[in-house]
């Protein structure tokens, strides 16, 4: 499975969550989308622990078969088709997370997320 954390599961994850745990790994591939990168990075600029937050997100980027997933021009095509999508049901989504969903479509990915917007994407699998 290639999974892909949004940024509320990353963060569960750090504070010791079995459940994203044991997703992460038995995921082939962990994808965080650079939108998530972005999102943690905010919070540790303006929280107390931000130079040890950072040190622990270095790490988990190294690991092996974990990845950040960067917009292409591809994944401009995937946002537009979505945004679309979400307008004509009348669902959007906060930008960040359109970025996020784009980026799962374009990689094939499940979203590990608390966030029930994206459950207005069918293609999406949530997880």
């Amino acid at each position: 499975m290639k999974l892909a954390l949004d940024t509320n599961r990353y963060v569960d994850l750090m504070r010791g969550d079995a459940d994203v745990r044991a997703l992460v790994e038995a995921a082939r591939t962990v994808l965080v989308p650079f939108v998530v990168v972005a999102e943690l990075r905010a919070g540790f600029a303006v929280g107390t622990k931000g130079r040890a937050n950072e040190r622990y997100l270095q790490r988990f980027l190294a690991k092996a078969g974990v990845e950040v997933a960067y917009a292409t021009d591809a994944t401009t095509h995937h946002y537009a088709a979505l945004f679309r999508q979400l307008r004509q049901q009348g669902t959007p989504v906060p930008t960040n997370d359109l970025w996020i969903a784009a980026l799962v479509t374009e990689h094939g990915a499940s979203l590990c997320t608390r966030d029930a917007h994206f459950e207005h994407l069918a293609q999406l699998d949530v997880v």
